[in-house]
């Protein structure tokens, strides 16, 4: 018996020591102390903007994933390019990105309420949360603050990492689960594409497929007219089409209805069908309370990926620059 305690103790340890590793220090009350208003700054702010222009839900949610999908979530996508290095919100897939004035106000109000306190990470974790719950009137998952700022930001590295529009199932499969994402996580996030719109040239290949003018066989045909209309000719790089047909600022599970359909506007929408296991999670998140549950899981793994905690980052005074 007492091998046996020796070996659940040694177990236990270990599970406490790779738990600390993976965000252990992370905490849903983190500020409960040293600024107890952060939630309700976050949130006032954040609702006011998403009761003036409902697109900013989408801007601060892909602002969210962007971020942590290159150096973790450390608001590394905030930084500003200098001479010297070309950051993140500089690379090419992230120029279409929105909503840093928003962060910006949420840190300056923050600052005067607690000053040097709560890092931009977690604002930029919360104000997505807060933008997708608005709609619904109350916070729709759990968020955790801890998490400290990056002081690296590179172009490069956001080229690198950033998952592509065209991207087939095994290569989003790798990159996800490279990241700690399984196959729910990958479809559960790509539902966030159940707002907000993309620019015609991101799926323009989708529309002239081997450049002979015709379409991607994985496109409904009768949707593939459609946005022929709304995407003619040469594509202009301004022009945008709603991700989710007729519903792009209602978070709902409308896009997998769509996607079943073959509606999918991304060729990354269209990929989650070429894998088995993939489209029957696809399939049962038709049910828009089967989505949003899995969504809220996968929205908090992906706010733990690489995050940074104690020395290993910092609390930006500026959410634009590294401190000096």
């Amino acid at each position: 018996m007492r091998a046996n305690n020796q070996v659940a103790l040694v177990s236990l340890l270990v599970f406490v020591a790779i738990s600390s590793c993976n965000g252990g220090q992370l905490s849903p009350w983190f500020y409960r102390k040293s600024c107890p208003q952060f939630g309700d700054i976050v949130r006032k702010i954040t609702w006011s903007k998403v009761a003036a222009n409902p697109t900013f839900a989408a801007k601060l949610l892909r602002l969210h994933y962007h971020d942590c999908f290159v150096q973790g979530c450390d608001a590394s996508i905030l930084i500003d390019s200098t001479e010297a290095n070309t950051a993140e919100k500089n690379a090419r897939p992230n120029r279409s990105v929105e909503g840093y004035e928003i962060i910006d106000e949420i840190k300056a109000k923050l600052e005067e309420e607690c000053p040097g306190t709560v890092s931009c990470a977690d604002i930029v974790a919360l104000a997505a949360r807060d933008a997708v719950s608005y709609q619904f009137g109350r916070s729709m998952w759990q968020i955790s603050g801890g998490r400290k700022d990056g002081r690296v930001s590179l172009a490069t590295e956001a080229t690198r990492d950033l998952p592509s529009a065209g991207a087939n199932y095994t290569t989003l499969q790798d990159l996800f689960s490279g990241l700690g994402l399984n196959h729910i996580d990958l479809v559960a996030l790509s539902g966030a594409h159940t707002i907000g719109v993309a620019h015609c040239v991101v799926f323009a290949r989708r529309l002239n497929f081997t450049g002979k003018g015709d379409v991607d066989p994985s496109l409904d045909p009768a949707y593939a007219e459609l946005l022929k209309t709304q995407c003619p000719g040469r594509p202009n790089p301004a022009t945008t089409v709603e991700l989710d047909e007729r519903s792009s600022v209602s978070f709902d599970s409308h896009y997998f209805v769509g996607l079943r359909k073959n509606r999918g506007l991304l060729g990354s929408d269209a990929a989650l069908l070429t894998n088995r296991r993939a489209a029957r999670v696809a399939r049962s998140f038709q049910n828009f309370h089967v989505f949003m549950a899995h969504f809220g899981q996968s929205m908090k793994k992906m706010g733990d990926i690489g995050i940074k905690t104690g020395n290993d980052g910092e609390i930006r005074m500026n959410c634009r620059v590294v401190n000096a």
